[in-house]
């Protein structure tokens, strides 16, 4: 008979660690306390992410997520947008930053390139002409639309896998071999909790001891007049170069960031880097924000959105988008940099959490490993 287990939690790391569990012989069930996922699994980017991701083991983690989705995407049949990513740059410093970062890139043997403002332009829709320099382009990045994935992941993962999914109902406690939601008791072999942003609930002693906090996000999507226009690739401006850790391998990012830090302070202030991302649909998601705290107001700030669309027309033409969403996401994130968190609180039960926003493009990774090294 097979070791059983139970995963608490169908976010993205709940998901990602039930197939890991498959996949190394157990039966798996797992119980999540809403109808169907609904936190930051679904709010964000859809962005499947290897660039941000620094040298090693960062990267290989995440082209081996990239590798996990690919499969399940191609097996569901569900569109996804393997078109690559921009970095656009505006000013010497920022170009400064694209060339060193793809000099270092390249001789890692990842698939990047500096790009000239003129192929820029001829390959790609909708960015703004004016004052670009150029732009590092990667191969790397794959986009879905987030919704759609998460939804039917559990589908394919009860096929494959045989893994059984128990909606509705919110374990209140966890013991060694056994997780409760009030009276009722779930028996296993192994437990696994992936509670994301819900971290004070399970193990709260556990997760005040930890350097984590959680990050909110504010996020938009429009569509183009336009149904046929296509970008061509996920577009992110200056910012970003800022944000994703795989660019400090870059000695020039310190006159960038005093460069920024001098003109648009408060930038930095709301943790503000632009990107947009298009899914199959032609739908352009844009954002984000990251404001830090253990809880937040519910309600969007309007500044921060106008913000955003204000860095955006840096660098894109978005006159003819109109939006059609706009939304806020929360989700944990470790405060002392590190990538990820994973206790073993007591014998036999697992804590998987703290990737921070880089849940699409690190979870099955992630998962993967931690369950190998038990």
């Amino acid at each position: 008979m097979r070791n059983q287990a139970i995963v608490v939690g169908a976010g993205i790391l709940g998901l990602a660690t039930a197939r890991a569990l498959a996949e190394k012989g157990f039966k798996v069930k797992v119980i999540e306390k809403s109808q169907f996922s609904l936190g930051a699994s679904v709010r964000n980017f859809g962005m499947i992410w290897p660039v941000g991701q620094p040298d090693g083991t960062l990267y290989n983690r995440a082209v081996r997520t990239k590798e996990i989705w690919l499969d399940f995407l191609n097996t569901s049949n569900i569109p996804f947008n393997a078109c690559g990513s921009l970095h656009l740059a505006y000013s010497k410093e920022e170009m400064n930053v694209v060339e060193d970062i793809a000099h270092f890139f390249k001789a890692k043997n990842r698939p990047v390139s500096v790009i000239s403002k003129e192929e820029v332009l001829t390959k790609y829709n909708g960015i703004n002409e004016n004052g670009l320099l150029g732009a590092l382009r990667s191969e790397d990045e794959t986009i879905i639309d987030p919704r759609e994935g998460i939804k039917n992941l559990p589908i394919y993962l009860s096929e494959k896998y045989a893994i059984e999914f128990l909606w509705g109902t919110a374990i209140t406690k966890v013991t060694t071999n056994a997780a409760f939601a009030g009276n009722k008791k779930f028996e296993a072999d192994l437990i696994c909790v992936c509670s994301g942003a819900d971290f004070e609930t399970l193990y709260p002693e556990q997760f005040k001891a930890q350097p984590i906090t959680k990050t909110k996000l504010q996020m938009m999507r429009f569509k183009h007049k336009d149904p046929n226009f296509k970008i061509g690739a996920s577009v992110c401006g200056g910012l970003s170069l800022l944000h994703y850790k795989s660019f400090t391998a870059s000695s020039a990012l310190t006159k960038l960031r005093l460069k920024i830090e001098e003109e648009i302070p408060e930038y930095l202030k709301y943790g503000i880097h632009v990107m947009v991302s298009q899914n199959n649909n032609g739908e352009l998601t844009v954002g984000d924000s990251h404001e830090y705290a253990l809880d937040f107001d519910p309600f969007d700030k309007t500044e921060i959105n106008e913000m955003i669309l204000d860095y955006l027309k840096k660098f894109m033409h978005i006159d003819e988008w109109k939006m059609i969403q706009s939304w806020n996401g929360v989700y944990p994130i470790m405060t002392n940099g590190a990538a990820d968190l994973f206790l073993n609180p007591e014998p036999g039960v697992y804590i998987l959490n703290g990737i921070g926003g880089h849940g699409m493009t690190m979870s099955f990774g992630f998962a993967e490993e931690m369950i190998q090294s038990i």
